[in-house]
Order: structure tokens, then C-alpha cells, then sequence
């Protein structure tokens, strides 16, 4: 077997019972179960949500995407072998650390496989909610342009590029493109400032305005966790990305949760500790691909413009990847997963059967 055929780089074509299209996102499929189905797993299963619930299967790939584009290998290597594997062990390592410590609850029911989660269905807070304890990226892009003002916080004069901020800041942003909401551009991506949230909480989907401090919170105490136990094994949690959601549960309560994933490497900077100290960047996180990216082409704006997506997506769909470029990131994830849960990642070498095999045989899911 080849080293593309152990990586599952098409995961919404899996025979799992739906009356519903297969939502395909970027790196996730979402196959939302029947009613029968759904009613049928929450009794067998006992999971602890409303009879009614809705439940969907949601399945990991292994494919890559940076800048907003798919990227993909010589040798039809379509993916990163171990990265999907490795980015359900990491959520599902800080999902369980915030619920033992009395956070909050994420949308993960069950885990069935390593590459597959059932979840309850959520309503999602329109918002990217970004936290940051360094200077870095885009926010470090504005700095050095001459602005002093990000998602309406003031940053002090004299910072250096990379350095640890003063405090840990929230820059959220919005998540899809929102018509009607005054002051921010109907655009996904957008940088919003807290003003912006509680002037139209609703319109963000939050239920009330007092729901703003509650995801705060949790986003700090989220970010306070990952970087605690990132420490102990001396690495430093840069940035992040969370993303809140209401569920009801079994007793009719409505709740906000964490959903999505955290504290990956998709979704995260992970810097190495000892190199940072010796004033070097080392990345265990996908930023360590993006930077490749810049540099492997020619003209780097392609990536960083906006305005020429065109010309984005045309050198990812035909720009194949040397395959020692994939199996460096491979090595990233797998060896920062590896860190962070202390276990060694088990990849399958048939990740689609045996998915459909647990599926039909312990979930009845599969015709």
C-alpha cells in the first residue's frame, strides 16, 4: 500500500445513512444522522442530551489548506498522513482537561474512531474568537504599518516583533459574512471590536448580552489551560482561535459550549520553548506551512492578497508539493500530538474502512 492510500483526503463520500447533503468544509464533513437514527443512538448510547437531538457524524481529512486554499503533494500524496488523526487527539485531550475542570461542556458526544466524532447539533456564535499572547501575524503586520488600535484595543508604543503582550488579548473577528450589522463590513474575517458584539449581541447569535462576559471567560480560561499544560512539556501558546455554541441538554437547559476544535495546530502558533528562548522561531503549528508557502513562490502577495484569489487558487490546484514538504508537516502534527496527549498516534493503514466498519457494525449508521 502506498503512502497516499493511508490518507484520507476525500471524507464526504462515506456510505453513512442521511437524508441531508454532506456539508464538506475545508479539513471537516458533516453527515447529519436521521431522526430515527439520531432518537435511536441517544437512548442506546446514553448520551446526555435532549431525546430530540439532532446528531451528526463528523469525520476529519487528512487535506491540508492554508490561505484560504486545498494544497496537495507529488506522488498523489492529497494530504498529511497522521495530521487528521492527530489534530481529534489534540481537541479531544483540551475538550476533556476544560470539562474535568469545570468549564464547559464541548459538542463531542462520542468518539467512535480517531477520525470521527458525534456531536449534537449547536447553534454557533457568529464569531472567530481569537485570543493572543504575542505579537505576531497580522496583528504584528498592523503594528509595524504604524497602528497603535486592534478590534479596538490600544496597544502601547515600543513592542517588538514576537514579543509576549502586556496581557492576553481578545481580537475576534467575524465567522461568515453578516449583512445589516452597523459598522462592520459585510465580509467574512472581519476584525470587530467588543463594541461592536454588545451593540448587536443578537445579530452575532449571541441569546443575551450577559452571554458576552460568559464567552469571555471561557475563551480566557480556555486559553489560561492549553498554556499551562503547553508549559510542562516547554512549549508556548502564542494565538488561538475558539468557537462557542448553544446546545440544549437533557434536562431542556440551554447552554453555551466549545465547539470546532482547540488548541490545534490548525488553529493555534505552538512555539518551542528553548528555541524562542534563544531568540529563534521554531513552529509546531501549521503557521510553520504558511511560511513555507511564502517562501516556496515567487511572489509571495499572492498568498496575502485577498484581491487575487484567482491567482491563489490556481498555484494550489497546480502546484504539486514535494512530498518530503508534506512529511515534514506530518512530522509537526504527529510529534506535537504525541507531546501533548503523552501517547503514541496510531494511524490506520485503511482509515476509510475501518471508519465505515465501526459505523455499521457498533452504530448501526451504515446500510
Amino acid at each position: 500500500m502506498s503512502l497516499a492510500d493511508k490518507v484520507l483526503a476525500v471524507n464526504n463520500d462515506l456510505p453513512i445513512r442521511t437524508h441531508q447533503p454532506v456539508h464538506s468544509g475545508k479539513v471537516r464533513s458533516v453527515y447529519w444522522l436521521t431522526e430515527e437514527d439520531s432518537r435511536r443512538l441517544i437512548q442506546e448510547k446514553g448520551y446526555k442530551v435532549a431525546p430530540d437531538a439532532p446528531l451528526a457524524i463528523m469525520v476529519i481529512s487528512d487535506r491540508i489548506s492554508a490561505f484560504d486554499c486545498i494544497w496537495h503533494g507529488e506522488e498523489g500524496l492529497n494530504g498529511v498522513p497522521g495530521k487528521g488523526a492527530a489534530l481529534n487527539a489534540i481537541s479531544n485531550h483540551w475538550f476533556r482537561l476544560f470539562k474535568e475542570q469545570g468549564l464547559a461542556d464541548s459538542h463531542i458526544l462520542d468518539i467512535p474512531h480517531p477520525f470521527v466524532w458525534i456531536v449534537q447539533k449547536a447553534t454557533p456564535v457568529k464569531i472567530e474568537a481569537i485570543c493572543r499572547q504575542y505579537i505576531t501575524g497580522s496583528m504584528w503586520r498592523s503594528y509595524e504599518k504604524g497602528e497603535r488600535e486592534f478590534c479596538g484595543i490600544r496597544l502601547p508604543e515600543g513592542l517588538k516583533k514576537d514579543q509576549k503582550l502586556p496581557e492576553l488579548l481578545m481580537t475576534p473577528s467575524t465567522k461568515g459574512i453578516l449583512k445589516g450589522i452597523p459598522g462592520v463590513p459585510e465580509a467574512d474575517d472581519v476584525n470587530i471590536t467588543r463594541q461592536n458584539i454588545e451593540d448587536n449581541f443578537a445579530a452575532f447569535n449571541f441569546k443575551s448580552r450577559d452571554d458576552i462576559a460568559t464567552y469571555e471567560r471561557l475563551l480566557k480560561e480556555g486559553f489560561e489551560v492549553i498554556s499551562q499544560e503547553l508549559a510542562k512539556i516547554d512549549q508556548v501558546f502564542v494565538d488561538t482561535k475558539f468557537e462557542f455554541g448553544y446546545v440544549t441538554d437533557d434536562q431542556g437547559n440551554e447552554k453555551l459550549i466549545y465547539m470546532d476544535e482547540v488548541g490545534t495546530p490548525d488553529s493555534s502558533r505552538i512555539w518551542d520553548g528553548p528555541a524562542y528562548r534563544e531568540g529563534r522561531i521554531v513552529e509546531n503549528s501549521k503557521e510553520d506551512f504558511r511560511q513555507l508557502l511564502l517562501k516556496h513562490f515567487p511572489d509571495p502577495d499572492i498568498l496575502l492578497n485577498k484581491e487575487r484569489m484567482p491567482e491563489r487558487e490556481a498555484l494550489a490546484e497546480n502546484n504539486a508539493l514535494p512530498v518530503e514538504v508534506l512529511m515534514n508537516i506530518s512530522r509537526t502534527y504527529v510529534g506535537i500530538a504525541e507531546k501533548i496527549t503523552g501517547q503514541k498516534l496510531e494511524l490506520s493503514d485503511n482509515p476509510k474502512a475501518d471508519i465505515i466498519a465501526i459505523l455499521r457494525d457498533q452504530y448501526g449508521l451504515v446500510d
